[in-house]
Formats: structure tokens, sequence, C-alpha cells
């Protein structure tokens, strides 16, 4: 939904109402993953995608059928081999959907969702979408420390004020982690039944990829970095070199030591760290510095010969096996990249592949499902 808030937010200020269609299920090859959302609003203008373009049309229907009827709906589309002109997924993958209609009378709690969205403070939506609450009832749940709050950090219903309490203390503890994923319910929030289930959909800020080294390789793992959708800060010690200029737009370009800057920020479980220095006086302290912290990816450039003097000095550093296994050098993936573009391919390729458990290898080698569970 991130991508097509600024047409929702029009339409919803506008009291125009409209239908959202989200990915829920995903099953095999999906095109998409859960949370993925397409909308159909007024003059039937059409935003988003659910399945990159295999169901689009019958969404679109089903849709605008939402909006007239006012009553949400969940379908599932999968291949069907029996009739090539059957709607359906050509990948072989299967997409459940809910569908339902928006506006300020249907979701007063859409407003505030989207205004924490767009400003990049976390919220999750959670949605009933099976079982005897109503189908299509919202919860917007906010962090803990908003709890304090007069709406206690929650806006909507679900249909009962123990699903509430329940499905709201579940939705912070995937909201710290951006989780999207389905929990099953009782009737009143009891936790091992499956009578309902909703869909918590966590909207978590972008992570962080925090580039060390301001030099051409640097521009280009930035760029990509922000394709990707990563919140990019790139940091050097040497200002000559760390203006914004040199960067693309929308990067943060911080002169500062690298070690000390990355000992006074924030990391998580989300944030990548590449290190492109390449030089002991730099590389050496801010990687000792950034094993010892949260992140999903640390990676340093550098030859055959840079990664084992390197080793050698955080060994000495006290740094252990296991902190030490945690980094990746030299970062990227074979390639056989020369080009700063090119790169930067194989540093996010890998990125990537750590993400979601991928092998590196290519698909023509492998066998099974593309997209795992």
């Amino acid at each position: 939904m991130r991508d097509i808030l600024p047409a929702l937010n029009q339409w919803y200020a506008a009291g125009s109402p409209f239908g959202l269609a989200t990915v829920v299920s995903v099953s095999r090859s999906a095109p998409r993953d859960p949370g993925a959302a397409m909308a159909v609003g007024p003059a039937d203008e059409v935003v988003g995608s659910v399945s990159g373009g295999c169901v689009e049309g019958a969404v679109f229907e089903l849709a605008q059928d939402v909006v007239q009827s006012g009553e949400a709906r969940v379908e599932s589309f999968g291949y069907s081999d029996e009739d090539a002109f059957a709607v359906g997924l050509t990948c072989g993958g299967e997409i459940t959907l809910l569908v339902r209609r928006v506006s300020p009378a249907d979701d007063p709690s859409f407003g505030a969702v989207a205004e924490s969205v767009a400003a990049g403070r976390p919220v999750t939506v959670a949605t009933v979408i099976d079982g005897p609450a109503p189908l299509g009832a919202t919860l917007a749940v906010w962090p803990e420390e908003e709890s304090g709050t007069p709406s206690g950090g929650v806006s909507g219903s679900l249909g009962s004020p123990g699903l509430d309490v329940a499905v709201a203390a579940d939705a912070r503890g995937e909201l710290a982690q951006g989780a999207t994923i389905r929990r099953h319910y009782g009737p009143h929030g009891e936790r091992r039944e499956d009578a309902v289930t909703v869909f918590l959909n966590s909207f978590a800020p972008p992570p962080r990829m925090l580039v060390f080294g301001a030099i051409d390789y640097a521009a280009a793992v930035a760029r990509i970095g922000a394709f990707l959708g990563y919140r990019v800060t790139v940091c050097d010690a040497r200002p000559v070199f760390a203006t914004p200029k040199r960067f693309p737009e929308g990067v943060d370009v911080v002169v500062d030591w690298p070690h000390r800057y990355l000992s006074g920020t924030t990391t998580d479980a989300r944030t990548v760290i590449c290190v492109l220095t390449h030089d002991p006086k730099f590389d050496v302290p801010l990687l000792e510095e950034a094993l010892r912290r949260p992140a999903a990816y640390i990676g340093a450039m550098g030859s055959r010969r840079t990664h084992d003097e390197r080793m050698k000095r955080l060994t000495d550093a006290g740094l252990s096996e296991r902190d030490l296994s945690r980094l990746r050098s030299p970062l990227g993936l074979d390639l056989g990249a020369r080009t700063p573009e090119e790169v930067a391919v194989s540093v996010a390729a890998e990125i990537v592949a750590l993400r979601w458990g991928g092998s590196g290898a290519p698909l023509t080698a492998t066998g099974g499902a593309i997209h795992p569970r």
C-alpha cells in the first residue's frame, strides 16, 4: 500500500469510496508477497498490482462490486490448465485476496494509518479475513510507546473486545520485526483456537543501508540500495569525498569517522552495513563496532590479502569466531563484476540472497520451487 498511498489519500480526503484489494496469502510461485495491494477508485482509476498483471482484470471487477455492495470479499486465484482462457496465475502459484471498501464512513482509522505510513512511523493494520468476526473489520495498532495515549495506541475494532486485546498485543510483536503474517484466534481472542483468521499487515519504516567510504563504488551501491527500498546513509571522514552532489538524491551524506558515526546511530535486525573503505585505519575500528551490534548484513570490500589481514586484526581486537562469521568479505556474489555498477549489482544480489535464503546459483541449475516458503 505504501506505493499507492498518494492516490488513496486523495480519494479518502475527497470522501470517495474505493475498493482496496490486498494479498493476504500466497502459495508456491505466487508473483507478489502478502501485503501487496491494488485499488480501484473514482472513474475506475486503478493503482497498484496484486499479481503483476495475471488477474488484475478480475480483481478490477471484484473491487467494483465491493464498492457497490459495501460487503468485503475474500477470493483466491490459482493456475487452471483446463481452460487456457480462465482467469488465473500463469506462474502456477495461488494468491488469496481480501477486497474491502474504504471511505471515511467505512474505515475511520484509514486516515491516521495513511499518515503514519507516509511519515515513516510504524503501524500494523489487523484485518479479519475469515471466521465469525465481521469480514474486513480492521484494527490499527501503533507501537507500545503510544499505548499511553487516549486511544491506547489502537483504533477501530474487530468486533470483540477480547479479540481486539489479543490481536493488538500480537500486532505489536510482529511490528517490531516488520512482519506481515496471519494469526488465528477464538471468537473472543482465545489464542489456542482458530475460528477467526486475522491478517496482520505491518508498515515498518524502510530498513537502513549504511555505506562507509565515499568512493565511486559507494555511489553505485547507494543507488541500488535506494532502488531496493532502503533508507541509505553514506559516511566518510573525508569531506572532499563526502559531498551530497556525488550521490543520488535522497541519500544522506555524513562527514564523520565511520566507527564514531556507527556507535552513535541505531541499527536493527534489518540494517545493511557495507564497508567500502578497505583501509585498516577506517574499516577495522568500524567492523569492531558493526560486528557487535544487530544487522542483517555486514559486508566489507577488499582483496583476498586485505581480507586475511583484516581478519587477523579483528581477531587481535578480541572478536570471537561467532562474531567474525557474520562478516561477508569480500562482499558480493561472484558475478565477475568490474565496474562500480556491476559490483553494486553483485552486492545487492548477495543481500537479497541472504535475506530470503537464496543460494545465489543460476535458476537453471536448481530445482523445486523458485520462491520457497
